[in-house]
C-alpha cells in the first residue's frame, strides 16, 4: 500500500474503537475499591483467606536485598483467577486502563518480608520449599493458577501500588503464612529448568521462550528465584525481572537475525492502545532500533498543562546495547522485543524507529505490557511503503505532535538521515 493512501485511508477497526472508548478516565476506581474492602471482609475467615487462588505473585524492590514479597489471588473467590494474571490476552480483550486497575486491585497482595537470597541452595542451608517462599515459588512455576490457603495477620491496606514498568497492585495485608489447597501442575520444560542446578538464568529463559512460553511466564519463574544457577538464585523483584526477561529473549531473537536479509522499502505501521499511539517505521539496512517517546502535556509522565511535549529516547546499533536505558527504561526493551518478532517471523532485518506519543488519555501507568503488546500489534494488517526513509518520516509529519525538526535534535536515526543529506 503506498504511504499515502495508508494515511489518508486509515480507520480504526472495531476493536482498535472500543479499546480507544474503553481508555476514557474514570474515577469508578474509588468505589471499586470500596466493593473490594466488603469483599475481603466476607471471604475472610478469623486470620485465613480461604478458597483463595493465585494467579501471580509479586516481589518489591524497596530494601533490596530485602524484600516484600507476595502471592496474589482475587477476593472474588468466584472469579475465574487466570483472568487476573498479566498476558498478551488483555489486548486482544480490548481491556482499557479502568478494566486493568479494577482486575489488579481486586487481587490481595498477601506478603512477607525475606532475603533475595532464600531461596539459594548455597551450602545446603535453604529448603526452597518450605514456608511462605516456598508456596510462592510453586505458584510460580505452575502453568494454571493454583488454590491456597493464607494466614494474615489484620486488615489489607487498601493503597494501590502504581509503577511504570510492571503492573499495578492492589491492596496490601502481611501473611503470617501460607499452604498449597492441591498439587501445582508444572510443565515439563520448567521442571527442566529446576533440576539443571548449572543452567545459567539467560540459557534458561531462551530455552524456555523457544518452547513456547511468552514473556509473561518466563518473568513469574525468574521473579520467584526458580532460574538460574542453584548456588545463584535468588528473588528478582517484579519491576526487574521483566525487563530482564525482555531484554535477554530480545537479545536472543536479534542473535537469530544476523545474517537475515534486509527489506525491499522501508514500511509504516501504526497502533493505537490505551491512550498511546505507535508509528513504527521499518526501514532496509543492518539492525538498528531506536525508540523516541513523545510525552504530552497532563499525560501521566508528563502532568503540566503548560509543559508541552517532554521528549525522551534511546538507541543502539547493530552490536546491541552494553549499558541500561534511563531515559526510556522498560518501555525500550518491550518495544524491542515486539519489533524483532515481527522480524523473526519474516526472517528479515531492519533498521526501526519506534515513536510512541503518549496523550493525555493515558491517566494512570498501568506497566509496560501495554506497549509490548501496543508494538507486537502494531503489525498487522498492511503496511504503508516508501521509497525513501525520508518519504515515510515526511508522509506522517502532519500526524505527530512535534515539529522534524525537534525529533531530530532528539532521535540519532532522525539526526542520522539529515547528516546524511547534507553530504551531498
Amino acid at each position: 500500500m503506498q504511504l499515502d493512501e495508508f494515511i489518508e485511508g486509515f480507520e480504526r477497526d472495531e476493536a482498535a474503537e472500543r479499546r480507544r472508548l474503553a481508555a476514557e478516565k474514570s474515577y469508578a476506581i474509588t468505589d471499586h475499591l470500596e466493593d473490594v474492602e466488603r469483599q475481603f471482609e466476607q471471604v475472610v475467615q478469623g486470620d485465613s483467606l480461604f478458597g483463595s487462588t493465585a494467579p501471580e505473585i509479586f516481589v518489591g524492590r524497596s530494601g533490596y536485598p530485602n524484600v516484600s514479597t507476595g502471592l496474589l489471588s482475587p477476593v472474588d473467590t468466584d472469579a475465574a483467577a487466570e483472568g487476573f494474571a498479566t498476558s498478551s490476552e488483555w489486548y486482544q480483550q480490548g481491556l482499557g486502563i479502568e478494566d486493568v486497575l479494577q482486575r489488579r486491585t481486586g487481587m490481595v497482595n498477601s506478603t512477607q518480608s525475606t532475603a533475595v537470597d532464600s531461596v539459594s541452595t548455597t551450602g545446603g542451608v535453604h529448603d526452597v520449599w518450605n514456608g511462605f517462599v516456598g508456596v510462592q515459588r510453586e505458584v510460580a512455576i505452575a502453568d494454571r493458577p493454583v488454590d491456597v490457603e493464607i494466614g494474615l495477620d489484620g486488615t489489607p491496606q487498601m493503597d494501590v501500588g502504581f509503577d511504570d514498568v510492571r503492573t499495578p497492585t492492589g491492596p496490601r495485608a502481611r501473611a503470617t503464612g501460607a499452604d498449597l489447597a492441591e498439587n501445582p501442575h508444572v510443565p515439563r520444560a520448567v521442571e527442566k529448568t529446576l533440576s539443571d542446578d548449572d543452567w545459567r538464568a539467560e540459557g534458561a529463559m531462551t530455552y524456555l521462550y523457544r518452547r513456547g512460553f511468552d514473556v509473561y511466564d518466563i518473568n513469574t519463574i525468574l521473579s520467584a528465584g526458580a532460574l538460574g544457577q542453584a548456588s545463584e538464585r535468588s528473588l528478582v523483584p517484579t519491576r526487574w525481572s521483566i525487563t530482564a526477561v525482555d531484554d535477554t529473549v530480545g537479545q536472543y531473537v536479534r542473535g537469530t537475525l544476523r545474517n537475515a536479509d534486509t527489506l525491499d522499502k522501508p514500511e509504516l505501521w501504526y497502533n493505537e492502545y490505551m491512550g498511546n499511539r505507535y508509528w513504527v517505521v521499518l526501514a532496509p539496512g543492518r539492525w538498528e532500533f531506536e525508540l523516541v517517546e513523545m510525552k504530552g502535556p497532563q499525560s501521566v509522565w508528563n502532568p503540566r498543562p503548560d509543559a508541552g511535549y517532554y521528549l525522551a529516547s534511546a538507541h543502539e546499533g547493530y552490536e546491541g546495547r552494553t549499558a541500561y536505558v534511563e531515559e526510556t527504561a522498560g518501555a525500550y526493551y518491550a518495544a524491542r522485543l515486539g519489533v524483532l518478532e515481527h522480524l523473526r517471523e519474516r526472517d528479515r532485518q531492519a533498521k526501526c524507529l519506534v515513536l510512541r506519543e503518549i496523550t493525555d488519555d493515558y491517566w494512570a501507568p498501568v506497566g509496560v505490557w501495554q506497549v509490548r503488546e501496543g508494538v507486537r500489534n502494531a503489525f498487522d494488517g498492511e503496511p504503508g511503503t516508501g521509497q525513501s526513509f525520508r518519504e515515510v518520516l515526511s508522509a506522517i509529519s502532519d500526524q505527530l505532535p512535534v515539529g522534524l525538526g525537534q525529533l531530530r535534535r532528539k532521535s540519532e536515526l532522525v539526526a542520522g538521515l539529515q547528516s546524511q543529506l547534507t553530504d551531498f
